[in-house]
């Protein structure tokens, strides 16, 4: 079991400016099993859906720094917007997660709610920077990042994912704020560093971002899995055919006497 101190949001702020500062390492996962293995490795921070996962999640990972996200359908209100950061503090989450705006963030920043925003390449907001792609390459483009995390941090936030951004464009900005800035392919002078539990061990054989490092290739090791799994359904199948199987050793027994007992009574 980890013996390591659970991380508070005091924690990481206090950490951005030490003297001793290094680089915080923070995950996205799906699962328990992934959340754990987090757990074990030491990893600083994670990220997940909420609700009933995050609640899971949360167990498996008890010193990890969990964010939670929230969508931006939940937007459409205050009392939404607040439900919804409530509810997922009440799973277990360190923080939430969102892309929402910044007037949503400092409605729940108000009641004491942690809140990670995100700059820069925005999935849900792509078509307003011209599709899946870098943001952050032209001055106007990286002043507008900035303005945007300055905003977040006006607002109460405690820190931003900045996704896709120049390098130096994304240190200048953890520079330039308190809050901590958390890097997605923005190179290393941000807070900490975020990749995707599926990219960084493969467990697809999809896309891979440009972004992320394959540590492990588990896709391959799946498959294999998969394969030998199927190969052994059919023999299992074959057995029941051809009577192989149930076999004497993994069929019960009834004692003579017992058996005639049975007979007697039918």
């Amino acid at each position: 079991m980890s013996q390591r101190k659970k991380l508070t949001v005091h924690d990481l702020l206090k950490l951005k400016k030490s003297p001793n500062k290094r680089q915080l390492t923070e995950v996205f996962v799906e699962t328990p099993q992934e959340a754990a293995a987090c757990e074990a490795a030491g990893i600083d921070m994670l990220v997940c859906m909420g609700d009933e996962i995050g609640k899971s999640i949360r167990e498996a990972a008890p010193t990890c720094f969990v964010t939670m996200a929230i969508s931006r359908a939940l937007a459409v209100s205050e009392k939404a917007t607040l439900e919804a950061g409530f509810r997922q503090l009440s799973n277990g989450a360190d923080a939430v997660y969102t892309s929402m705006s910044s007037h949503r963030v400092s409605q729940m920043a108000r009641e004491k709610i942690p809140v990670v925003g995100h700059v820069g390449f925005v999935p849900l907001q792509a078509s307003w920077t011209g599709g899946f792609k870098a943001v952050g390459k032209t001055a106007d483009q990286a002043l507008r990042i900035l303005e945007d995390t300055l905003a977040y941090e006006d607002a109460g936030a405690i820190g931003v994912e900045v996704e896709i951004v120049p390098a130096r464009v994304a240190e200048e900005i953890s520079k330039r704020t308190d809050i901590l800035v958390i890097s997605m392919g923005a190179g290393a002078g941000c807070d900490a560093q975020y990749l995707f539990y599926k990219d960084l061990l493969a467990t697809h054989n999809g896309h891979i971002p440009r972004h992320a490092k394959v540590y492990r290739k588990h896709f391959e090791e799946y498959e294999r899995l998969q394969n030998d799994a199927v190969e052994a359904l059919k023999e299992f199948q074959n057995d029941v055919i051809t009577g192989a199987f149930p076999t004497e050793a993994t069929t019960l027994k009834i004692q003579d006497e017992e058996w005639e007992k049975f007979l007697d009574r039918i």
